[in-house]
């Protein structure tokens, strides 16, 4: 099993402890499917009482390349070039420069969006 499977379930699980909340909504990408990975994390979904979503059909507001996140990094390091060692510090500095309110938004963007295309049954397209 890789490490960063287990860790990211505990990081998820002490993130759900601490703040005293119940699950509602867990949201899980999982861009591959890798059997000995996909077992625990479908453990911790079970785990939380949490409902799993397939990913619907390609969107365009939902593309992984198109988030909240990844929006705001082209804004701000569009056009501009960088050596491998330069871009690797750039995004961790930008990253470690955005407040937390910025991931939340992000995620509550996220939530909203799929939610319509799931009531839409994949026949959401932001206008």
């Amino acid at each position: 099993m890789r490490y960063d499977t287990v860790k990211y379930c505990e990081n998820c699980g002490v993130h759900f402890k601490t703040k005293g909340e119940e699950c509602s909504v867990l949201c899980c990408y999982m861009t591959t499917y890798v059997p000995h990975s996909a077992g625990v994390t479908q453990n911790l979904i079970q785990q939380f009482g949490c409902e799993q979503v397939d990913h619907p059909p390609y969107c365009p507001d939902l593309a992984f390349s198109d988030c909240h996140f990844f929006l705001n990094l082209k804004r701000d390091f569009g056009r501009r070039r960088f050596d491998s060692v330069d871009s690797t510090n750039g995004v961790q500095q930008w990253l470690s420069s955005m407040a937390a309110s910025f991931f939340e938004d992000g995620i509550h963007k996220l939530v909203f969006h799929y939610d319509k295309c799931l009531n839409n049954r994949g026949n959401y397209v932001e206008k």
